[in-house]
């Protein structure tokens, strides 16, 4: 079988960037108190590996018994595992949003699963909101994965909830007890602007005892170090969650001054609820010559979305790099029509 390569759109290998829009962390971050427990984690032990005092926590936290808590490497990790997973239990066809996060597609082609075009086909569904690349929600899709509970109850309905934390604007589509239908996946690390610690987790449906065994048994061991567990312990902490909750309204502020300045220069800017947002330059872009200037931009391609790209909300000194870089005579940053 040819390896399936994966293309990410984003970082790139290369040296740090000043100014890295293309990434959807908290701007604000690294949360303070987060950061400290990831720096006072004791490395020199392994975790407990049944993480059960995290999942007691986790649990505590959504307000869900500890047995529906599953932990994993990071959403990817998780995206990965759910995929086999549904396959080995007789999934044959997955479904995942046109503009969507690249590794739905990646997982299902490992895992032998078909695209279909049509939900009700699916055995496996996935569906983000605040989605990316988009930032929006999409009501009339999370209603009907939520209403339909497939053939002898085998269909995975997976709600990735990375930018929940993040919402800006808007209301979730479903409320709590819908969502306990569905398999939930969360990522703290981009709320917590930690996005380097590598943690997440999923909250299964009622009922999925048989799957939460199915996904625990298919996980590596000790599939969480101890930095990633010093992050999802913090995360459900009062103190980081003020901190969080305090870094909304400042997100909020950012956002609307970077799309005055966009807008005011041109950009075509799809409206959002989340710190981030699809744009179209007036001209095109030379993302290396971007580069150059210290600045990323995400190319959102990778994302089901050509010709546009995704662009986090920073604060106002990158709008001032990228206004310095875009229109420097000599940078070649913007290239020609036709480039």
């Amino acid at each position: 079988m040819t390896p399936m390569k994966r293309v990410h759109g984003g970082p790139d290998g290369g040296s740090p960037l000043r100014w890295d829009f293309s990434v959807n962390a908290n701007a604000v971050g690294p949360c303070p108190a987060a950061l400290v427990a990831v720096r006072l984690a004791d490395r020199c032990r392994y975790p407990d590996p049944a993480y059960a005092a995290l999942r007691e926590a986790l649990g505590r936290f959504h307000r869900v018994p500890a047995g529906r808590v599953v932990i994993g490497g990071s959403a990817s990790e998780l995206i990965m595992r759910i995929s086999h997973c549904a396959s080995r239990r007789g999934v044959r066809r997955a479904w995942w949003p046109p503009a969507a996060y690249g590794d739905y597609a990646h997982a299902a082609g490992v895992a032998g699963l078909q695209r279909t075009e049509t939900l009700e086909a699916a055995g496996l569904a996935w569906l983000c909101e605040p989605a990316s690349p988009t930032g929006r929600h999409e009501p009339g899709l999370l209603q009907l994965i939520a209403g339909h509970s497939g053939q002898a109850g085998q269909a995975w309905r997976v709600l990735d909830a990375a930018y929940e934390p993040l919402r800006l604007s808007g209301a979730p589509s479903l409320d709590a007890g819908q969502r306990s239908h569905l398999w939930q996946l969360w990522t703290p690390n981009k709320a917590l602007g930690l996005t380097g610690v590598r943690a997440a987790y999923a909250l299964a449906p009622v009922g999925s005892a048989d799957a939460v065994q199915a996904l625990e048994a298919a996980a590596p061991s000790w599939v969480l170090g101890a930095e990633g567990v010093a992050l999802l312990s913090a995360w459900t902490t009062p103190a980081v969650q003020r901190w969080l909750a305090g870094t909304l309204p400042v997100l909020r502020e950012w956002k609307r001054l970077q799309l005055d300045w966009l807008q005011a220069r041109g950009w075509h800017c799809q409206p959002g609820d989340t710190p981030f947002l699809c744009v179209q330059p007036p001209r095109p872009l030379d993302l290396t010559g971007l580069r150059r200037h210290g600045i990323g931009l995400r190319d959102a391609a990778s994302l089901g979305m050509p010709g546009w790209y995704r662009m986090a909300v920073l604060p106002p000194p990158a709008l001032q790099a990228l206004d310095r870089a875009v229109g420097s005579p000599a940078g070649h940053t913007v290239c020609g029509a036709g480039a």
